[in-house]
């Protein structure tokens, strides 16, 4: 048997439960803890007649290396696994203009997670980063996507310069996010077939993957900090492209 995934957070556990209750090996509650939010996941497992295993907050705190589990945590078998195969497919049957976001090396789980949750908000339908220097989906991401990570297809690629090629080789246009750039946001046309690029935290987009964008854009800046964590300019950059969207339908 593949090697379990921890999943754990209220969000998160909920979210397989929905989507994939068939994942869920072993689903283990704090003990003594009842309110209307754990209420939730014990009726879903109930439904999908699935065992929950009470214990001790320290246990459960074990299991997650003392990340706040929120009192669920779930033992999974790893969800479908996503690749440059898979992209391939999902743009050949997509019957709208593909909307994705591609992370050039965000290395924090906590900012992969935020930016997996408002990808999922703004209705993406993939994201993309390379598989070397960057954060995976691990059990802190999943929690702070809250969801999300079970929801939005995470692709993992090996050469994120050749995949940004062949995105635009299928007629995607890659727009990347640049504190320098003249152009603003607000100033893109984000309607079409369309691949946000966000940096890493700190360093923004590396050289390679700057040059094989089409568009560069700035986030216009009132206050005094120069730039935005990567998380909160990914939501910001989403939904302009929501916003641009939904009124060009």
């Amino acid at each position: 048997m593949s090697k379990l995934t921890t999943v754990y957070g209220l969000h998160a556990v909920q979210a397989v439960l929905k989507s994939a209750p068939q994942r869920v090996q072993a689903l283990y509650t704090q003990q003594g803890r009842q309110d209307q939010r754990l209420q939730k996941i014990l009726n879903l497992a109930k439904v999908n007649d699935l065992p929950v295993k009470p214990l001790a907050r320290a246990r459960l705190d074990a299991l997650c290396d003392g990340e706040n589990h929120q009192g669920v945590v779930a033992e999974c078998t790893p969800g479908e696994i996503h690749d440059e195969g898979y992209l391939e497919a999902l743009l050949t049957k997509l019957d709208r203009p593909p909307f994705l976001l591609i992370l050039d090396g965000v290395t924090d789980p906590h900012n992969l997670g935020a930016c997996l949750r408002s990808a999922e908000a703004a209705g993406v339908d993939a994201v993309i980063a390379p598989k070397d220097k960057s954060a995976g989906l691990s059990p802190v991401a999943r929690k702070v996507a809250c969801g999300a990570a079970e929801v939005v297809p995470f692709i993992p690629v090996t050469n994120l310069a050749r995949t940004m090629k062949q995105l635009q080789m299928a007629g995607v246009w890659l727009v990347g996010a640049a504190g320098e750039a003249e152009q603003s946001l607000y100033q893109m046309a984000l309607t079409g077939p369309i691949g946000l690029v966000m940096g890493a935290e700190g360093e923004g987009l590396r050289r390679l993957t700057r040059e094989h964008c089409d568009h560069l854009i700035s986030i216009p800046m009132a206050g005094s900090v120069s730039s935005l964590n990567v998380s909160v300019a990914t939501g910001v950059c989403l939904f302009e492209a929501v916003r641009q969207r939904n009124s060009a339908s």
